[in-house]
């Protein structure tokens, strides 16, 4: 069955009010940081206590929505001067003596990547946005946050997992089953595809690529029967994710009409080369 895909022009905090309670098994989101992005509707300068009180806001009824097993992967980045955000929004979400939810685990998301090999040769790898500073080194890297409500959600760690480069530990280690597979970890390096044009490959000023989701869809492992929510669905990668997941339902909110319509665009084309390869 094709994916059923819900695109809702309305702000998220209202719409999740009309969702029924415990029916949503993954959300994956990336909300706006407050940091300053010039997005077309939404102002993103909030002061810090302000922020983080909208934040637990729509995070209550993300919670209410999701069934007991559910995943939340929350996006946030951070900037040079403001480099406690994510921390702070996470401490808001998960401490106290009744917080909204459990942290599982912490994933490191590497946009840009230089390595030195063995023969002393450094290949550089990925996309970043550089900083004009002496004082600051360019920000490669953000977190993506795994939240439940126990804690104890089972994920498919070979699902998101990769060969292993030495072929013998296959059979050496009794839980591969005789899979080339092992747990990839917390650390992703995904990048960001190469594009022409800003302006129109991606008419949006935060955005995450469609393979970040895909991995936060493949670790959840509940596959063709997900169920999946995006409370800032922006220009509709997590939507185009989970078109090429093959998972169950889409529903994604957005306050700015014209990223509603991009996201349209988008599905369009991507529906046109499912159909051309399938």
């Amino acid at each position: 069955m094709p994916t059923t895909i819900q695109l809702i022009h309305n702000d998220c905090l209202e719409g999740m009010t009309r969702m029924p309670s415990g029916e949503t098994d993954l959300v994956v989101t990336s909300p706006p940081y407050n940091l300053g992005i010039d997005y077309n509707t939404y102002q993103d300068t909030k002061d810090r206590n302000s922020f983080i009180t909208w934040c637990l806001e729509w995070a209550a009824e993300v919670k209410r929505v999701m069934a007991v097993d559910a995943s939340f992967f929350l996006n946030v980045g951070a900037a040079p001067k403001n480099p406690l955000l994510p921390h702070q929004l996470l401490l808001a979400l998960t401490d106290g003596d009744n917080p909204l939810f459990i942290l599982q685990n912490t994933f490191h998301w590497v946009k840009s990547i230089s390595v030195e090999t063995r023969g002393g040769e450094t290949i550089s790898a990925g996309h970043f946005k550089p900083i004009n500073s002496q004082r600051y080194v360019n920000d490669c890297h953000e977190y993506v946050f795994h939240l439940s409500k126990t804690g104890t959600v089972q994920l498919d760690r070979r699902g998101a997992g990769v060969p292993y480069a030495d072929k013998s530990n296959i059979n050496r280690w009794g839980h591969t089953g005789g899979e080339d597979k092992r747990c990839r970890g917390n650390t992703w390096f995904i990048p960001y595809d190469t594009i022409q044009s800003r302006a129109k490959e991606r008419p949006h000023p935060a955005t995450f690529p469609v393979g970040l989701v895909q991995q936060c869809i493949r670790l959840h492992g509940k596959g063709e029967t997900t169920n999946m929510l995006d409370p800032f669905n922006g220009i509709g990668t997590s939507a185009v994710a989970a078109l090429r997941s093959n998972i169950s339902s889409y529903m994604g909110f957005d306050i700015d009409e014209d990223y509603l319509e991009v996201t349209k665009e988008r599905l369009l084309v991507e529906k046109e080369d499912l159909s051309e390869h399938s």
